[in-house]
């Protein structure tokens, strides 16, 4: 029995550690002065190949601010990006980036907590997911969740769906938007509360995109918050 289950254990020993990404490969697309946040794995362009995505951060001190007032009394303004690599037969090799994530504090809004803190990145199914939690502890009651979903497509990591989820903390209220950009179809749902006791109408509403939106990952604003109408 033991040599029947030894070489399986073997096996599958070995399957995972050729599957997982060499980690120690990503050290050169990190510029000095900058350190990983967060990778995900996963095969982005259906090659068989574990791809990743990094995201990364500045640690200049200059960008470290002091704050006096209501929110954080130390501000973190340090820039960060998104890498995504695809691993070749040379190698991983970069295919797009985004510096525009948001930093982990805002200037404008002290009181906004990380974006990234509950929100954050993962590969799965081929597809990459970049999700933003807005939480603030003074200034507004809503809470905001928006998760941009991408697929690698014409040579690109393509836009292909935006979810939205805001939720007032005085009224429980909650409204969800999810839209598909490849059908242009948009899907809005209201009508549920996060304290009601009973079961409340929801009410689905299907709308149609009036713009188009061909973008890429690089194309993307993420510090920013875009209507997609």
């Amino acid at each position: 029995m033991l040599k029947t289950i030894l070489p399986l254990t073997l096996i599958s020993f070995s399957t995972v550690t050729l599957a997982a990404p060499d980690k120690s490969a990503y050290a050169k697309f990190v510029p000095q002065g900058w350190t990983v946040l967060e990778t995900a794995s996963g095969d982005l362009n259906r090659d068989g190949k574990i791809d990743a995505a990094l995201i990364i951060q500045q640690n200049n001190p200059n960008n470290i601010k002091n704050h006096e007032g209501l929110g954080s009394d130390r501000l973190n303004l340090n820039p960060r990006k998104l890498l995504v690599l695809f691993q070749t037969t040379q190698g991983y090799q970069l295919i797009t980036e985004n510096d525009s994530l948001p930093t982990e504090n805002d200037e404008e809004s002290p009181c906004l907590a990380d974006p990234l803190e509950d929100g954050g990145m993962s590969i799965t199914k081929g597809l990459l997911k970049i999700k933003l939690h807005y939480w603030l502890s003074c200034g507004s009651w809503y809470v905001t969740n928006n998760s941009y979903t991408f697929r690698y497509q014409n040579n690109n990591l393509g836009l292909i769906g935006f979810d939205s989820n805001d939720f007032h903390r005085a009224s429980g209220d909650i409204t969800e938007r999810s839209i598909n950009f490849s059908t242009g179809k948009v899907k809005t749902t209201t009508g549920k509360n996060e304290f009601a006791d009973a079961s409340q109408p929801i009410k689905v509403q299907w709308s149609t995109l009036k713009n188009k939106y061909p973008m890429t990952l690089q194309d993307i604003d993420f510090s920013e918050y875009t209507e997609y109408q």
